[in-house]
């Protein structure tokens, strides 16, 4: 038995080109352009490059790109100035600080000074809050991506047992709350679980998000479970440098049902979730229908 090859990135293409079929329709029929703005805090090169990506494919859906670069050493208030602009511009659907900050900024209080409504993140605590009550929120974009791969798969995900490993804000915690809100019956395994082996092997879903390179093995996986990676871990291996995830792909896919690899799997939806929460948050300022298949 071989599983299934999930491809994130053929997956992301298809979402991005729904985006970009929501943007038109948005500016033909109510001449809306929806617009998405970017804060860069520093000379990360890591978040240079995702700040970039971003822009380009925000302009390729034909939303508008709004890049706000500030020097390493902006003060907290000339930031937190920067957002109540960008709040209260009614040509900004969505507001999104790269993360990590400088050391002196304080990433909460910036990202909770962020109005809810155009967190695309889905970070703020009042989004946090709502998602974690079932009720209507900003939805963090990878987990939303993980939850967009594992419906095209399964369709229905009702009854299914899910086990998410990492207890991440980012990542862990939205999971879990996205799954019970699609009915699984959900565990949260951590570094401290007893037994974590077991736990993960009755497993229908298993959701890697630990940051360990390679920990979760094939003798772990329940036959034919689906396995979802989202890790990004960098290893030497042959003298060469080597990006994998969470999961040892190779003792995995021989007893998996379906899998995402990395590269190419989870990675690409969190820029096509980006861009999918700009218009549904577009549509909610608007009073308009939220597109279908493009929120949780």
């Amino acid at each position: 038995m071989t599983a299934t090859v999930i491809d994130g990135k053929a997956f992301a293409a298809t979402v991005r080109e729904k985006v970009g079929t929501h943007v038109s329709r948005l500016k033909d029929e109510h001449g809306i352009t929806p617009g998405l703005a970017v804060v860069l805090v520093g000379e990360d090169p890591a978040s240079q490059v995702y700040v970039r990506s971003k822009g380009k494919m925000t302009v390729e859906v034909g939303m508008n790109s709004m890049e706000h670069k500030l020097d390493v050493d902006t003060s907290e208030a000339d930031l937190l100035a920067l957002i109540a602009q960008l709040n209260a511009d009614p040509s900004v659907h969505g507001i999104l600080v790269q993360l990590p900050l400088p050391d002196h900024l304080d990433s909460d209080l910036v990202i909770n000074s962020i109005d809810p409504a155009k967190d695309v993140d889905g970070f703020h605590i009042s989004n946090v809050g709502l998602l974690g009550t079932g009720q209507k929120s900003m939805v963090p974009c990878t987990p939303l991506g993980c939850l967009m791969m594992l419906r095209d798969h399964h369709g229905s995900l009702s009854g299914l047992n899910a086990v998410v490993i990492g207890r991440s804000n980012i990542v862990g915690k939205p999971m879990a709350n996205l799954l019970l809100g699609d009915s699984c019956t959900v565990t949260i395994a951590h570094s401290r679980t007893k037994d974590l082996q077991g736990v993960v092997s009755q497993a229908d879903i298993v959701v890697a998000a630990v940051g360990r390179p390679e920990m979760v093995l094939g003798d772990w996986i329940k036959k034919g479970a689906t396995v979802i990676d989202v890790g990004i871990n960098r290893i030497e291996r042959d003298g060469k440098n080597k990006l994998v995830g969470d999961v040892d792909y190779d003792s995995c896919v021989a007893v998996a049902g379906a899998i995402t690899p990395v590269p190419g799997g989870v990675g690409p939806m969190t820029i096509a979730c980006l861009l999918a929460n700009t218009i549904t948050a577009c549509c909610r300022a608007n009073g308009l229908p939220e597109p279908d298949g493009l929120t949780a």
